[in-house]
């Protein structure tokens, strides 16, 4: 039997793939971890990997589309690309409160623009018009967020003081589909990295200087341990065995701010060396322990959804040939 292979997807990360790279090696433990290599793939083609780790597909749509290949045949890929294309915050928003998890109100918004060809009066005759604003501030209150339901990085985030304000910047989001979101005056201010759906790492944050506090002592011990607890959850329900999950802390009630990050940020300058290190050992075990499961090997918790699975566990199709030319 070949040895098991994992294979790395990245985008312009310089420190997260070589030392991860490098960690697998140490290890010994049987296990191939390389850089992956596409090019023009046929349809049907096997994959020679046993997991991939999916670092870029959210930026390239052709790694996106490889990766669903490679599922469908059984390569397991961190982090599932048919949950990622799937997830968006307001998704989020309604799976953390059907499980228990505080969540700040939110509620998705229509689009402030179409593509040509989109009637408004035709096109959109599902669509009640106008959008009634006043039961969106109703509900939510100001001041508020609004973001992108499919963004990250901190773009297109608008915090907003009143009416005005929200109807200026919603001007402004053209196609995106936008959520309109409670905003928590938050007192302390988490950032969880979740790695195989069994570790946290509660990092200390602050988001306006976009930088990790380090302080032992910042949450008290019921606190922490219910943040880590929610961010499992929310990490088990959608599947993502590489994710960071944010707190804001309100009144002693942490509320999941923002876990739609399957690709976290782990570079060594924003991570801090202590949290790096603890990001790239956590890395590596999952890595080789998910590389290493029998074929036939089922966990707790399902990432590949049962579409998938199907798909995967049906023999193959031979084709059959074309008739030759008389």
């Amino acid at each position: 039997m070949p040895e098991p292979r994992i294979g790395l997807i990245v985008g312009r990360e310089w420190s997260f793939p070589p030392a991860f790279i490098d960690a697998v090696k140490r290890r010994r433990a049987g296990v191939v971890a390389e850089y992956v290599s596409l090019d023009a793939t046929p349809m049907g083609e096997e994959i020679p990997y046993t997991l991939i780790i999916d670092r870029i597909s959210h930026e390239v749509g052709f790694y996106r589309t490889i990766l669903k290949h490679a599922a469908i045949q059984g390569v397991t890929i961190v982090n599932n690309p048919f949950m990622w294309s799937a997830d968006d915050k307001f998704i989020d928003a309604t799976l953390a409160v059907r499980h228990g998890v505080a969540h700040p109100k939110t509620m998705v918004l229509p689009n402030k623009d179409y593509i040509p060809g989109i009637s408004h009066t035709e096109s959109l005759r599902n669509l009640a018009y106008p959008l009634d604003w006043k039961g969106v501030a109703e509900y939510i209150g100001f001041p508020c967020v609004l973001k992108d339901a499919h963004g990250g990085g901190w773009r297109d985030v608008y915090i907003c003081q009143s009416m005005e304000e929200l109807l200026a910047s919603y001007n402004q989001s053209g196609l995106l589909t936008m959520v309109a979101q409670e905003f928590i005056a938050w007192e302390q201010y988490t950032r969880c990295m979740v790695l195989g759906r069994e570790h946290v790492l509660v990092m200390p944050y602050d988001p306006r200087a976009r930088k990790y506090i380090d302080d032992p002592n910042y949450l008290p011990k019921a606190l922490h341990d219910r943040i880590a607890a929610d961010a499992l959850t929310l990490c088990r329900v959608l599947g993502y065995d590489m994710n960071t999950v944010e707190f804001a802390v309100k009144d002693g009630v942490p509320y999941a701010i923002d876990f739609m990050n399957p690709a976290p940020d782990m570079d060594i300058n924003s991570l801090t060396p202590a949290y790096f290190e603890w990001v790239v050992e956590h890395m590596a075990d999952m890595a080789i322990r998910l590389a290493t499961l029998p074929p036939d090997a089922e966990r707790p918790e399902t990432a590949i959804p049962p579409l998938v699975a199907a798909v995967s566990a049906a023999p193959a199709v031979v084709p059959v040939p074309a008739p030759a030319a008389s």
